[in-house]
């Protein structure tokens, strides 16, 4: 039970990045980098929430790569379509200190990447009622 609070709060903490990224999606004057931060984030969250509901200790980091695969290796099916998000683990450090449009020859796609943070917290909340079913049914 208690991992399935754990999960509950890191959706809510996901949450709250959910929203400066919808505030930020179609606002010019909010950085790519403040962007792709919470972008990052959100994604951690979720990623740590699907974890943590299946009773995975995760590591403290940053890096959205090692926590995809870390789902994979605990039995996780979690879809092809989130391999990419790897790409926003500069945004958690890197980008905070450094200028992202320097690095790059485009602006991210912001409304992709929102779509894409919303994708995976529908598939993280079917894994945990599907978790929670099983739990009380």
């Amino acid at each position: 039970m208690a991992q399935l609070e754990a999960a509950r709060l890191l959706l809510a903490k996901a949450g709250q990045d959910e929203f400066v990224l919808a505030e930020f999606a179609g606002n010019p004057q909010a950085a790519d980098e403040t962007f792709g931060f919470h972008a990052q984030q959100a994604a951690e969250k979720l990623l740590k929430a699907a974890l943590a509901a299946r009773g995975v200790v995760y590591p403290r980091t940053h890096r959205l790569g090692d926590l995809l695969d870390l789902a994979r290796d605990r039995g996780l099916a979690l879809p092809e379509e989130f391999d990419h998000l790897h790409e926003l683990t500069p945004f958690a450090v890197e980008y905070r200190y450094e200028f992202f449009a320097e690095e790059v020859d485009q602006p991210l796609d912001r409304p992709a990447i929102l779509t894409e943070v919303r994708r995976l917290r529908d598939w993280v909340e079917a894994l945990v009622a599907e978790i929670r079913e099983d739990e009380h049914g």
